[in-house]
């Protein structure tokens, strides 16, 4: 009413199954349909998931199905892959780990490329087979990272998101990704 452009997306967060996704997407669009007719208005949305569980990934053709977007939660996807928390890996073993050299990097702050980035790379491609023009993303810190943000422009996803004193940072990462595959 106001005269600004709105898009809204809806994503449903931790989805296994596409059973899950297509009553969600059933009830959202019933719900939707009621306010807009309520309101007199019609909002055009987008409807999504989130991908955050290996199974997501393995079985994203057929979430594909009822999403029109994914986004990957690479914090909640990279505790689901190493079945481990967060939390209890960065105030404990994991400074051992990476002093060690068992991991190269910690995994919360840079996309592990073998495991987490592996299954992206499966969610991209059985979700696109099935959907194409399927947009894909990443949300959380990883977002801000700028050797993420390159492994995000090598799968071809479409954004990235992080908080806001990242932004800065990974504006020019991804300046730069693009421009290094533009070569």
């Amino acid at each position: 009413r106001d005269g600004i452009d709105v898009q809204p997306r809806i994503m449903i967060p931790l989805a296994t199954t596409a059973a899950e996704l297509r009553i969600e997407r059933q009830e959202l669009e019933h719900e939707a349909r009621q306010v807009m007719k309520e309101q007199g208005r019609t909002v055009s949305y987008q409807f999504g998931t989130m991908i955050e569980v290996p199974r997501a990934a393995l079985v994203a053709d057929r979430l594909a199905e009822h999403a029109e977007f994914f986004s990957f939660g690479t914090n909640d996807l990279t505790q689901t892959t190493f079945g481990i928390s967060r939390d209890d890996a960065e105030t404990g073993f994991l400074t051992e780990y990476l002093q060690k050299g068992i991991l190269k990097d910690n995994p919360f702050a840079t996309i592990d490329r073998d495991g987490v980035g592996q299954l992206m790379r499966i969610a991209i491609e059985r979700g696109t087979r099935t959907r194409l023009g399927l947009e894909t993303g990443i949300c959380g810190e990883h977002g801000g990272d700028p050797r993420s943000i390159a492994f995000c422009e090598e799968l071809g996803l479409d954004y990235v998101s992080c908080s806001p004193f990242r932004v800065p940072i990974a504006r020019l990462a991804a300046a730069h990704a693009t421009l290094r595959r533009a070569k």
